[in-house]
């Protein structure tokens, strides 16, 4: 099938913007940024590859909207004026190839090693302690609440005056804005809990804070889950986050990536095999973790890389069964992440009325072309869900890991300059 016939090469809109195919780079966290979060060259060199490729919307890593709600070091931020120069530059450096770029702005809430970050505490709907990590967060007060949401609304238009094409609201995995939608990690009393309305109150109020501050025309989607996928836990399953999803896009969401599990979860949100994974997170952010957990990790490693790789093993589009769902509700484009790796899988995705658009994350980092050689039917080096990128993430800068493929990688990118 040539480009022009294939359905991941048709146009898209998301709100007012409009985009010439239906394959874009997911949110990865880059490792990158300057220790105190911003922009770097290194933070440029690792997104201009991909923008060269063609790639027509890349997604940030997790960009911080405050101090208090990084989740790990040399991460990117937009929580004061004094980042906007630097965001700069990195949206000119991506529009110079044509690509369009979305600010991804989080918060972590409570799923954060605080030593590993820098912070002295972690906050989040509840105090209800994190089960990886240990962390045991304080639970948000109502007035800290509304900075919260001050500081999203303030951190968009941050990255609305830095030329940023949209933002993504990230609500999913686990992370602050799911705390609150989840009953298990927000057993709150008053408005911002309890009932399936209170608990969507943070988030519904976040995004009208954003979209008093950055107008009616700049995109706002929204990442969140198709499971929280919790065993014995007050998990949110797909029913009630399709719920969700209705009623932000009421509110204006202009689209929905759907991922998968939180923290506590395990690896749901990554497939394939595991041994370089966490044998690599040994060396990075558990090291900070409480003593019995840290030398838990380091003795039992292996045997939990087995049973991941029996629970996880690698499969394309993962996500599909729950992106399904919302779209066949929804009206606003649906993304579905999720172990994408062949032009096939993806169109049948989009062709099967499964998702709008596919996004991906470990493919761009094998090969930032990755858009250009889908298109071309053109080789390029291939990720192989070694996942050993995974394990470096927040501790190194976000690469491929994979020696073999890591070596085609460098080759192609020298060629490229």
């Amino acid at each position: 099938m040539e480009a022009v016939d294939s359905p991941l090469f048709r146009p898209v809109s998301i709100g007012k913007l409009t985009l010439p195919g239906r394959l874009i780079k997911t949110a990865t966290a880059e490792t990158r940024a300057s220790h105190d979060g911003f922009v770097t060259p290194e933070l440029l060199q690792f997104y201009i590859p991909i923008a060269q490729g063609g790639t027509p919307l890349i997604i940030t890593g997790n960009i911080y909207v405050c101090r208090a709600g990084k989740s790990a070091p040399r991460q990117l931020g937009a929580d004061d004026d004094d980042k906007i120069p630097g965001l700069k530059q990195l949206t000119d450096a991506v529009h110079a190839h044509g690509a369009r770029m979305f600010a991804q702005i989080n918060h972590c809430g409570r799923q954060v090693v605080p030593d590993f970050a820098g912070l002295t505490e972690a906050v989040s709907a509840s105090a209800v302690k994190e089960l990886v990590t240990g962390t045991l967060p304080r639970e948000l007060s109502l007035s800290e609440i509304e900075r919260v949401i001050a500081n999203y609304a303030s951190a968009a238009w941050r990255c609305k005056q830095a030329g940023f094409d949209g933002v993504q609201i990230h609500a999913a995995n686990g992370y602050l804005m799911s705390q609150f939608l989840t009953p298990h990690t927000n057993r709150r009393t008053d408005r911002y809990g309890g009932s399936f309305d209170q608990r969507l109150s943070m988030l519904r109020d976040v995004f009208r804070a954003i979209r008093a501050r950055v107008g009616p025309d700049f995109p706002i989607i929204l990442k969140m889950n198709g499971s929280d996928d919790l065993p014995l836990r007050h998990g949110l399953k797909t029913p009630d986050l399709v719920r969700i999803a209705e009623a932000m896009a009421a509110e204006g969401v202009d689209a929905v990536e759907i991922s998968v599990g939180h923290y506590e979860s395990g690896m749901p949100m990554v497939h394939g095999t595991f041994g370089r994974c966490l044998r690599n997170m040994t060396q990075g952010g558990m090291r900070y973790l409480p003593f019995v957990r840290r030398w838990g990790f380091r003795i039992f490693w292996p045997v939990l890389a087995l049973l991941f790789d029996l629970l996880w093993p690698r499969r394309e589009g993962f996500n599909l069964a729950y992106a399904r769902q919302f779209r066949r509700k929804l009206s606003i484009p649906v993304i579905c992440v999720g172990g994408f790796r062949t032009r096939a899988s993806m169109e049948a995705a989009i062709s099967d009325q499964g998702c709008d658009i596919v996004s991906a994350g470990r493919p761009f980092l094998a090969d930032p072309l990755f858009y250009r050689h889908i298109q071309r039917n053109e080789p390029g080096p291939r990720c192989l869900d070694c996942n050993a990128c995974i394990g470096h993430l927040g501790a190194q800068p976000a690469d491929c890991y994979h020696p073999t493929v890591r070596a085609q990688k460098d080759a192609m990118l020298a060629r490229l300059l």
